[in-house]
């Protein structure tokens, strides 16, 4: 009792690639639906899914003639395809190569004054207890950052501001408050 499973998209495509391909010629869609089904087992509900998706692809090509639409597919259009894809996979892997190489001579160059001897050792002991004692004056500043000139004026700024909005909002009640007497 074995059930007979359809084709997958995939088995599809090849398959209507190698009809065409053994073919080497053009077809309408009508003939490819009868023609596909009796060949190769694609149902001729999914031909036109399958041709469409083919075409979309680059890999059959079309046109329409008058009123009909012919599909064609030839060997040597795609041994081309392959070709080109080799030329522009090739190219990719010389710049490739081309790249590696001009990395490798920077970290060459990089590595060049950097190599560990006493002197080297303790410059960059030096330089991380600068960086020590720099981020230690930091912090001591910002103790003192409200004690600074700029940010006690830019304070007063800001207070003379505050002390204007209110004003104007005061105004503003009292202005409303008699209105509304003179309406009443």
């Amino acid at each position: 009792m074995s059930k007979k499973r359809g084709l997958s998209v995939e088995e599809k495509r090849s398959k209507m690639m190698e009809f065409f391909y053994e073919k080497k010629d053009f077809f309408q869609l009508k003939e490819l639906e009868k023609l596909c089904q009796k060949e190769k087992g694609i149902t001729s509900m999914s031909v036109k899914e399958i041709l469409t998706s083919l075409v979309d692809d680059g890999m059959v090509d079309t046109d329409k003639i008058g009123t009909s639409v012919y599909f064609w597919a030839f060997p040597s259009k795609a041994s081309q395809n392959r070709k080109r894809k080799i030329k522009e996979l090739t190219d990719v892997i010389e710049t490739a190569k081309q790249k590696l190489h001009v990395l490798n001579g920077s970290i060459q160059k990089a590595k060049l004054g950097r190599e560990n001897n006493e002197n080297r050792s303790t410059i960059l002991s030096q330089l991380a207890l600068n960086k020590e004692e720099k981020s230690s004056i930091l912090k001591q500043l910002e103790q003192y950052k409200e004690c600074d000139p700029e940010v006690l004026e830019e304070a007063k700024k800001e207070t003379g501001v505050a002390f204007e909005a209110a004003n104007r909002w005061t105004d503003n009640v009292f202005s409303t408050k008699s209105w509304i007497k003179k309406k009443i």
